[in-house]
């Protein structure tokens, strides 16, 4: 099958690239600088910007034919002022190319969560990108998770980065909130999988690993893997800004990412419909085991620096 990979540079399409080739799909890619971008052997490469939509058509060919399916893994997770704008017009100027080029398939990775739970502005943003592709001429395949458990992830680096500093935190109520968080590598096995399962075509579904925690659980098992233990106080006075602001001065995250994490945080996000296990059977990795992976990557190969319009981490 001939497949393009937008956001081919990010925490997940470096992941989804080379499992593509090796399941023995032609893939292209579209990056908006080539000279900086050393795909795998074998891969197309395209450059473009989905922000100017002239330079779209080409990727949606492999010598001279039409891709079959497309993958769509771009969201501003980092924020910042006209995120929200950005992000629409990305997905707005994707979705016409593909239906222009007459591509069949599109996958798209969203967020989990409910719409009746009153979502964050960063998970309102990627539910209504997952609106505006789902207006293309093609089949629509959403798969929504929550965090993504894997060295690069943006809210995995976080934790990370809160785990092996501090012994003791202060935290707001949100730390009691359920979260189903899932390892990179079961991502990738799903968005990989949907291809050969012709009838996810049109259909959205929720992943997650197998374990439900609090994130206070989260935290507490992340630092077990550093060898020490956690005491958690919680204050209630701790708005989301204030929380925002402490998260900055503990971890080496940006403003905008602090605040959009800290906003996610109040939104239970658990897999509710798991109909996709009898359609892609993935193993799914024990919590445990994906955060001692991501923590051992982490320290022996460091974490890439992401193109923050070419991320689709949680």
């Amino acid at each position: 099958m001939r497949v393009l990979v937008t956001g081919a540079t990010g925490f997940v399409g470096t992941r989804l690239v080379p499992t593509l080739l090796d399941r023995g799909h032609e893939v292209v890619t579209l990056v908006r600088d080539a000279d900086g971008y050393h795909p795998p052997e074998g891969v197309h490469v395209v450059e473009g910007d989905l922000l100017e939509p002239e330079t779209l058509p080409p990727a949606f060919e492999i010598d001279g034919e039409t891709v079959d399916a497309a993958y769509y893994l771009v969201h501003s997770l980092d924020g910042g002022p006209g995120y929200e704008e950005r992000d629409r017009n990305c997905a707005s100027n994707f979705a016409a190319a593909a239906s222009g080029a007459g591509v069949e398939r599109v996958v798209y990775l969203g967020g989990l969560g409910e719409d009746r739970e009153g979502l964050s502005e960063h998970l309102q943003s990627r539910r209504e990108v997952e609106r505006v592709l789902g207006d293309g001429e093609y089949a629509l395949t959403t798969l929504r998770a929550a965090i993504v458990i894997g060295a690069g992830s943006a809210s995995f680096e976080v934790i990370r980065g809160l785990a092996s500093r501090l012994p003791v935190m202060l935290t707001p109520k949100w730390v009691d909130t359920l979260c189903q968080p899932i390892a990179i590598d079961d991502v990738i096995a799903y968005l990989s999988g949907v291809l050969d399962a012709p009838e996810t075509a049109g259909e959205t579904y929720e992943i997650g690993g197998p374990d439900v925690l609090t994130y206070a659980e989260i935290l507490r098992r992340t630092r077990r893997q550093f060898g020490h233990g956690l005491r958690i106080v919680r204050v209630p006075v701790l708005s989301p800004g204030l929380s925002a602001r402490w998260l900055r001065l503990v971890t080496d995250v940006n403003p905008y990412l602090a605040r959009s994490l800290v906003e996610g945080l109040r939104n239970t996000v658990i897999v509710e419909d798991d109909r996709i296990r009898e359609l892609v059977p993935v193993e799914s990795t024990p919590f445990d085991l994906a955060v001692a992976r991501a923590v051992d990557a982490a320290g022996t190969a460091g974490t890439a620096a992401v193109d923050d319009r070419e991320d689709a981490s949680s």
